[in-house]
């Protein structure tokens, strides 16, 4: 066998998007360590929820079938008004998106702690792949022939070295911050959100749908179906600048007022409650020589429609085309610059305008009205009753995928990536 032109990848962050890349390239072959500066998988409530472009990584890493089967399948979608919750529009996948060329493209549900655990199971029973927890990132560095990591560990600081060092240490990323420092063009909304999981029979007692959008100026929410025994993600919009016990103690009477059935706190039962900043952030480039970025350390977008976790596992699944084609000879390192670009205008041009377009929606300042103004839902109710319309209008959202297998050297043997 010919020379690898590689060894090894270092990933920074043991988080989604590290654990699927890392997953993706020690399935193929190539040699991974994974540092995480924690000692554990992130435990806080998260994303949940992956959108249609995301669904052939998790095929293409072999756990699309188990999340299938533990987790749920999303099929309906809707935005409801604030004062009755009466519909106004909205969408069942089930009959578009179940069966595309072989794939299930609707919306999978499997809480992030257990699609870490599997993908980390994956990486490490099964092909092999190393992941060094309590291994925090102080910076990293690279000459022509190498990448490192310098690595703060329980036994003192070291260096670990790689071909490639790949940060996908979230969003406030320290291997961003060794290559752009405070550098992170875009803004924070001038928004508090807070996130929850939470029991409420939202299906049983009201006939709601798996994911509900409820616009208003403030008291705007959504709420989404996570596990089968009706626990909910549902996030809210609160007043900026309190305390975490302030909005702690808000939580009841917002509940009260937001959720149908106006319910009293033993009629709910919240596992998890974390506020947290909105931000809509670029990264200048995705590539500096042998030091990579994606997902959350590369950008961020608003939560509203999960194009935050979906852009993300795309990203991944975009570089892992880009790294494997080097590893087989078919692809040169440049192909690393495409990756950068490519990447980011699928940001700037479909995520941020995405993301920022749900967020407006959800909380209108004139409710009432919003059918009336909005594109996107006259699309929803021509959908209502047009399924090859419908199909066509969910899959427009595999535009933010890019195919880099079509810049292999040998691009008649096209791979999988688009």
């Amino acid at each position: 066998m010919a020379e690898r032109p590689f060894k090894k990848v270092v990933i920074v962050g043991a988080g989604p998007s590290g654990l699927l890349l890392g997953l993706l390239l020690s399935k193929h072959g190539i040699p991974v360590e994974i540092l995480e500066a924690s000692d554990q998988l992130d435990q806080q409530p998260r994303a949940a929820h992956y959108g249609t472009p995301a669904i052939p990584e998790f095929y293409r890493a072999g756990i699309a079938g188990t999340i299938q089967e533990r987790g749920l399948i999303l099929d309906t979608m809707c935005w409801r008004r604030p004062d009755d919750h009466s519909y106004i529009a909205g969408f069942d996948a089930s009959k578009v998106l179940s069966d595309v060329d072989g794939q299930d493209l609707r919306t999978h549900c499997y809480v992030l702690q257990d699609l870490d655990q599997l993908m980390l199971d994956e990486i490490t029973q099964k092909y092999g792949g190393a992941v060094r927890w309590n291994h925090k990132v102080l910076g990293v560095g690279q000459d022509e022939g190498a990448a490192w990591a310098e690595v703060e560990t329980p036994d003192g600081v070291k260096r670990v070295e790689g071909d490639y060092i790949v940060g996908c240490d979230g969003a406030n990323s320290q291997v961003r911050r060794s290559l752009f420092g405070d550098e992170f063009p875009g803004f924070t909304w001038d928004q508090q959100i807070i996130a929850t999981n939470t029991y409420y029979d939202f299906e049983g007692k009201f006939g709601w749908h798996d994911a509900n959008f409820i616009i208003h100026p403030e008291n705007f929410f959504m709420a989404a179906r996570i596990t089968k025994d009706n626990l909910y993600r549902i996030t809210y919009g609160e007043t900026p600048g309190l305390t975490r016990e302030q909005y702690l103690e808000r939580q009841p009477a917002k509940f009260e007022a937001m959720l149908p059935g106006h319910p009293k706190p033993d009629e709910y039962k919240i596992i998890n409650f974390s506020p947290y900043k909105m931000h809509q952030r670029c990264a200048p480039r995705f590539r500096v020589g042998r030091v990579l970025l994606a997902a959350d350390a590369a950008h961020l977008c608003n939560p509203w429609g999960g194009l935050g976790i979906t852009g993300g596992f795309v990203d991944i699944g975009g570089l892992y085309d880009c790294l494997a084609g080097i590893w087989e000879g078919r692809a040169d390192d440049d192909i690393l610059e495409l990756y950068s670009e490519k990447r980011i205008d699928k940001w700037k041009t479909i995520i941020d305008v995405i993301s920022q377009e749900n967020f407006r929606r959800v909380s209108d300042k004139e409710p009432g009205t919003r059918f009336e103004r909005d594109e996107f839902m006259h699309l929803l109710k021509r959908g209502e009753t047009d399924e090859p319309f419908l199909k066509d209008l969910l899959l427009g959202f595999m535009e933010v995928r890019y195919d880099f297998t079509q810049h292999y050297k040998d691009a008649s043997a096209k791979g999988d990536g688009a």
